[in-house]
């Protein structure tokens, strides 16, 4: 007896781009190059290098840095504490925008960024050392002071 074949099923829909023509980027995961792609899409071919990067989930929150090795640009998922470049293999620190920083440099007058709390910092430019010093909050510099009175008037 013929046993009934189930009907093919029907093929995907294929991928038809928003009505509005939002676009989105990411870096290649081949060569690097940052990548236009229309929203929605789940993965994408690099005309360059022809590899295929795929796209992260929708609401993932994005963030960029520089690699201090070899200074591509690298993407990564925001809240990451460090990124390792796939091109050198560098592993970088990922610091918010509130764990960082600035000082200009006190040879070339860069502005430097550094890890929140650090003492000094090199500059990459004319690797020059600057202190990074210590800032006081203001309820904090008040006590300071406070102290400083004090130790003032019990000072013989």
């Amino acid at each position: 007896m013929p046993v009934p074949l189930a009907p093919y099923p029907t093929p995907p829909a294929p991928y038809t781009p928003p009505a509005n023509g939002a676009q989105s980027q990411l870096v290649c995961s081949g060569c690097r190059n940052l990548l236009l792609y229309p929203v929605g899409a789940t993965s994408v071919c690099c005309a360059v290098c022809n590899a295929v990067t795929v796209v992260p989930p929708p609401g993932t929150e994005m963030a960029q840095l520089v690699c201090g090795g070899c200074h591509t640009l690298l993407m990564y998922i925001r809240g990451a504490t460090s990124v390792q470049c796939s091109c050198c293999h560098t592993v970088n620190l990922a610091l918010e925008a509130n764990q960082v920083a600035h000082v200009n440099c006190g040879n070339c007058r860069m502005l430097l960024m550094y890890q929140y709390g650090a003492r000094s910092v090199k500059c990459a430019v004319c690797n020059f050392v600057t202190s990074a010093g210590v800032r006081l909050s203001k309820c904090c510099r008040t006590e300071v002071q406070e102290l400083k009175l004090l130790y003032t008037l019990v000072d013989y």
